[in-house]
């Protein structure tokens, strides 16, 4: 999946070259060297173009970012609104992916949780969107096996892997503050099948996901899809 969600062209028609120039800035002062000689995008600011299920495409220079997150960052994010994400880029042979998140926190969370055997990226960001920063720390101080199996995709060995591995390394990543949530931009599409479809996005299946989004929407009927996604997660949590 590219990284580069599209360019505006501009009125003399030079859109696509403008944009590549665009982007070459752009990619100049955001990268930052690390001790391997990659060269990583640190973060993307820029205007909330769109705001989807899992990711949120933020237009800088003349250049759409697409930068994977949790319900979490995208609930603190208002379309049309400039703002900030810090981020992690995954380099696959065939992909280049941006994941973001509202603080740096949650980013080095990310990629501590990769240093795990059998967690990717994916399994990453599951976690954070169950758990957030706060949760996590405390999971794994405690050795809260419980808490990290209600994690789509972790089950009791892994959660203890993780326990062991992480247990004294999370202390190593800063305790930080994201900024104060903001209003989601508006459902286009019928909420209860955007929450459904996030949840199997995750790793839930669907006969979990639908009782649980029904069970949301029953209890607070003018949910948006960030509260009410938020809402199953934790109702689910429960349940495992």
């Amino acid at each position: 999946m590219s990284l580069l969600a599209g360019a505006a062209a501009g009125p003399d028609g030079q859109g696509r070259g403008a944009g590549r120039r665009g982007a070459a800035a752009v990619h100049r002062k955001a990268c930052r060297t690390t001790k391997g000689g990659a060269r990583v995008i640190a973060s993307v600011r820029g205007e909330v173009l769109e705001i989807a299920l899992d990711h949120v495409v933020l237009e800088a220079a003349g250049v759409g970012y697409r930068l994977n997150a949790t319900p979490a960052t995208l609930a603190t994010l208002t379309r049309g609104a400039e703002t900030r994400l810090y981020t992690a880029m995954i380099v696959r042979e065939d992909s280049m992916t941006l994941y973001g998140f509202a603080d740096t926190e949650a980013r080095d969370l990310f990629g501590l949780l990769q240093t795990v055997s059998g967690v990717g990226p994916r399994l990453a960001m599951a976690v954070l969107a169950v758990l957030e920063p706060e949760a996590l720390r405390k999971a794994l101080a405690e050795s809260n096996v419980a808490a990290l199996t209600r994690v789509p995709g972790i089950g009791k060995r892994g959660a203890e892997r993780m326990v062991v591995e992480l247990r004294d390394k999370v202390n190593l990543v800063p305790v930080q503050s994201g900024p104060p949530g903001a209003t989601s931009a508006p459902v286009l599409t019928p909420v209860r099948d955007q929450v459904v479809e996030a949840l199997t996005g995750l790793g839930f299946a669907l006969k979990q996901a639908e009782p649980a989004v029904d069970s949301v929407l029953a209890e607070q009927p003018a949910a948006d899809t960030s509260t009410a996604l938020r809402a199953a997660l934790g109702l689910l949590g429960k349940n495992r």
